[in-house]
C-alpha cells in the first residue's frame, strides 16, 4: 500500500501537461475523500442505502 505522498505523487503524474494548479489540487482533493471513504467503509462507518435515499427524499 503507498503512503499518502506517492499516491499524491502519482496522481499529478498522470494529469497531462498542460493541467493547472487549480486542476492538480482538485484531483488531490477528489482522492482525498476517496481515501477517508474507504476507511470509513473498512471501519463500519457506514449508512445502509435505504436510510441514505429516505433522507435524500426529505430534502
Amino acid at each position: 500500500m503507498q503512503n499518502a505522498k506517492q499516491e499524491a505523487l502519482d496522481a499529478i503524474q498522470r494529469l497531462p501537461d498542460s493541467a493547472d494548479t487549480e486542476e492538480m489540487m482538485y484531483r488531490l482533493y477528489v482522492l482525498e475523500n476517496i481515501r477517508r471513504g474507504q476507511q470509513d467503509a473498512d471501519n463500519g462507518n457506514t449508512e445502509p442505502a435505504e436510510d441514505v435515499l429516505k433522507d435524500i427524499q426529505t430534502w
